[in-house]
């Protein structure tokens, strides 16, 4: 059974649907993957699972109880965490305060997160005073995961984490995605890279002009002929 599910979901910008009738869902401690090409509408079915766009038809479930038309914030409250592609650090604050802003629903386990993501993201521990805008790339996404994590997330989902990351980076996060599915989180992830994020998830989800056009899981889905040639360049 899936802990996250969107079941039978559409939605969309105004009257144009960009995601029709998708099904999509992740289990405790494992990693799903939402690949596709672009425009295949993998962020907008993330967003919409996170409760920023609301359904036009379908479900959303977490842990068997309907959330379809709970606010981001009640989610965050649920056990879901949420890393945006974009501008999800606060650049002026230092990477210390910014995992510290993660910590707003649990203050007691303060400290035990923020070692236990240093522990994760060993990088950061010297630069734990420095300004979050200062870093690299592939630190900030490793703040962004981090401060995500501190709020204990029963389901923890990435949307594009490897952008803007140079590959040895991106293999790097991904262990740490690996990781953190074998510590018991779900992780699901929307990802450009389709070929690194299947070779790590147990299940994939392609989606192509908003519709599941496969489903399976990532080793099947790297062998299927129709996903190679039409998704994975050959």
């Amino acid at each position: 059974m899936f802990l996250l599910s969107g079941e039978n979901i559409t939605c969309g910008y105004g009257s144009v649907d960009i995601v029709s009738n998708c099904n999509i869902g992740v289990k405790k401690g494992e990693i799903s993957s939402i690949v596709g090409p672009n425009g295949a509408g993998k962020s907008t079915a993330m967003k919409a699972l996170f409760g920023l766009l609301p359904l036009k038809n379908g479900r959303i479930l977490l842990n068997g109880e309907d959330i379809t038309n709970l606010k981001p914030q009640q989610r965050v409250l649920k056990g879901m965490g949420f890393v945006p592609q974009s501008n999800n650090i606060f650049p002026s604050l230092t990477v210390q305060e910014n995992l510290e802003m993660g910590a707003f629903i649990d203050q007691s386990s303060l400290k035990e997160m923020l070692e236990y993501v240093f522990e994760l993201f060993p990088a950061l521990i010297d630069k734990k005073h420095q300004e979050a805008g200062e870093l690299s790339g592939g630190q900030r996404q490793q703040v962004a995961v981090g401060r995500a994590l501190m709020t204990k997330p029963k389901v923890l989902m990435l949307d594009e984490p490897s952008a803007g990351v140079s590959p040895i980076i991106m293999d790097g996060l991904f262990n740490k995605v690996l990781q953190i599915a074998k510590e018991g989180t779900a992780v699901l992830m929307v990802e450009q890279n389709a070929k690194q994020a299947l070779k790590i998830s147990n299940l994939g989800f392609v989606l192509n002009q908003g519709k599941n056009l496969f489903t399976d899981n990532g080793n099947s889905l790297l062998k299927n002929k129709q996903v190679r040639q039409a998704f994975l360049g050959g």
